[in-house]
């Protein structure tokens, strides 16, 4: 059975920028994670979740090697760091946006990401607290 979660479920995110270009890490939580992801996310997917922010292209890259999707947007950041007066003109954001995406996740998938992520905040928790 399959449940509609946002993508910061079963991923987690790293952006930057160059000029009007911004690209996004996604990086998986689980092996499972990561062909949930090969699945789901598409190129059309991506520029319909950000609508009119993303005026250019959409590419993919998987990387099987390191369980992750390179996603690049072109034409995302209103002409780029010098030109554009939105609030954060970076793509620094894009990234924790992309995340609030929704995809459809089989219940085994989004159950090993959760518990993935409770080991992480066992082990680091204090850090982040």
């Amino acid at each position: 059975m399959k449940t509609k979660v946002r993508l910061e479920e079963i991923s987690f995110a790293r952006s930057g920028d160059k000029g009007d270009v911004c690209s996004v890490g996604l990086i998986a939580k689980t092996s499972k994670s990561y062909d949930t992801m090969i699945h789901e996310i598409t190129p059309e997917k991506i520029k319909s979740h950000f609508g009119d922010m993303v005026k250019g292209g959409v590419e993919l890259y998987p990387m099987p090697n390191v369980e992750c999707l390179h996603v690049v947007l072109r034409k995302a950041l209103g002409g780029g760091a010098t030109k554009t007066l939105r609030y954060d003109q970076t793509g620094k954001a894009m990234g924790q946006a992309l995340l609030r995406m929704e995809v459809d996740v089989e219940n085994d998938v989004l159950t090993e990401a959760r518990q993935t992520m409770e080991k992480i905040f066992e082990k680091y928790g204090k850090a982040w607290g």
